[in-house]
């Protein structure tokens, strides 16, 4: 048995990378490790109840008539229409640096910008001839690392402002320490402060289920539980692959969405140096009962905090770094239905290395996720108020449950810090999507498949 598309990969950028391949030939198999669908994005079930991975904020919103925003751009390359979803806006976000200032921003860019003039007015002009550069700037071409920090410092003329614009950013997609790639700067700076953010009305399993329909539909196969061990080379070509239950499986294309490192590892090359260190998060629930008074605010969506004048985005000595997070209101969106718990999440910086030493000990394991867990709550106390007395459940993850779950390396959630901006990895017929792409967020991730197919399979089956 021979196939035309391999898909490796069911996260959402090989998920919408298959539907768009299927649109013109059927004959297009999508494989996942795990038994389900959704990679980073996916779900699990706890008593009951469903619970998220991921997908709390979506980036780049755009109105139904914005035709060219990369919302409706993916939508339209899908096959799907817009009435289809119902998305609902976040209603407020906060960069919150303790002791020295906050920045407030939403879906109207307006509000960032009268901001940054009233409480930086030296600033303002820097800031406004910012956005003129980005919105002339093709983040997609390839050019060497640049320093956005520098960057930012030649033109802003203030640091607390640098750091405080670089905090979001940094959390929802940078894989450098302690800095952003321009290009990737210019992305997620238009994702979040220009376009905003939203989420759909119903859980992130609605919308997989969404979108397996529609691929299912269009003749398109997929296979969950199922790993590739090994992709089969012949010199500059790929044929096929082996699968981890020894089977073997030709094909004339292969894209890969798992990562650049773990892509090269199936096929059988040393990782190449990265120049980086690789970033981890720990993740914190908290399912609180709705019944009782909450201190909790209801106007705020996420609020990136940091506890002092500048933020330390690197890999911690200590398991987690508790010195900034995100902190995250999953029901703070407008329109969203009543959910029958509240909802709060954190997410700081954790070493990977640590929490696999500590693995190999599950009381130990546990013990140390549990007291994390509770420093943690405690951080989010002093900035939301004390709601500890209201939770009714609640569970972390480490960096080692992310790669247990995703074979993502290290439990890196933005991969390698080396991109690969045009999928191609050296070979005639074999390519790369997804984060390591170059392409942030939900949405960007999900045109990273889509791009790929267009460019590098489409013309040539």
């Amino acid at each position: 048995m021979k196939i035309p598309l391999l898909v490796i990969g069911g996260g959402l950028s090989g998920l919408a990378a298959a539907i768009r391949a299927a649109r013109f030939f059927p004959d297009v198999l999508l494989v996942e490790r795990h038994f389900r669908l959704g990679g980073l994005n996916s779900y699990f079930f706890r008593h009951g109840m469903l619970l998220e991975t991921g997908l709390h904020a979506i980036t780049n919103y755009a109105e139904p008539g914005d035709k060219r925003a990369p919302l409706n751009r993916l939508l339209r390359q899908l096959k799907l229409h817009r009435d289809q979803f119902s998305f609902c806006q976040q209603r407020q976000s906060e960069v919150l640096f303790r002791g020295y200032g906050r920045l407030r921003f939403a879906n109207n860019p307006q509000l960032l910008n009268s901001e940054i003039e009233r409480q930086f007015p030296g600033s303002i002009d820097g800031f406004t001839e910012l956005v003129g550069f980005l919105d002339h700037f093709d983040p997609f071409v390839v050019r060497p690392f640049v320093s956005t920090r520098d960057f930012l410092k030649n033109r802003l003329h203030d640091p607390l402002l640098v750091e405080m614009l670089l905090c979001p950013l940094l959390y929802y997609g940078s894989s450098h320490a302690d800095d952003i790639d321009l290009s990737q700067f210019a992305i997620m700076f238009r994702a979040i402060y220009q376009e905003g953010m939203f989420r759909p009305s119903g859980t992130v399993k609605d919308l997989l289920d969404t979108l397996l329909d529609h691929y299912l539909l269009l003749g398109g196969t997929v296979r969950t539980g199922c790993g590739v061990k090994k992709i089969i080379r012949d010199g500059k070509r790929v044929t096929g692959v082996v699968f981890e239950n020894g089977e073997e499986l030709a094909c004339d294309y292969i894209l890969s969405t798992i990562g650049h490192r773990e892509t090269r590892q199936l096929l059988g090359e040393p990782p190449s140096p990265e120049g980086s260190e690789r970033l981890g998060f720990v993740e914190n629930i908290y399912l609180l009962n709705p019944q009782q008074p909450s201190p909790l605010p209801t106007d705020r969506t996420i609020i990136f905090y940091n506890n002092g004048d500048r933020i330390r985005y690197k890999r911690p000595q200590l398991p987690v770094d508790l010195s900034s997070g995100v902190i995250c209101f999953p029901g703070n969106f407008d329109n969203l239905p009543v959910r029958e718990y509240i909802e709060v999440r954190s997410t700081h910086l954790a070493n990977y290395h640590l929490w696999q030493e500590l693995s190999s000990d599950a009381t130990a394991y546990q013990a140390e996720k549990r007291r994390y867990a509770a420093c943690s709550l405690g951080e989010l106390e002093k900035i939301v108020g004390h709601f500890q007395s209201n939770i009714v459940y609640e569970n972390s993850f480490t960096p080692v449950t992310v790669q247990r779950y995703t074979a993502k390396s290290e439990g890196a959630i933005y991969g390698s810090p080396t991109k690969v901006k045009d999928g191609d990895l050296g070979f005639a017929n074999l390519y790369l999507a997804g984060t390591d792409q170059g392409f942030l967020g939900i949405v960007g991730a999900m045109l990273s498949g889509i791009s790929i197919v267009n460019r590098q399979i489409l013309p040539k089956i």
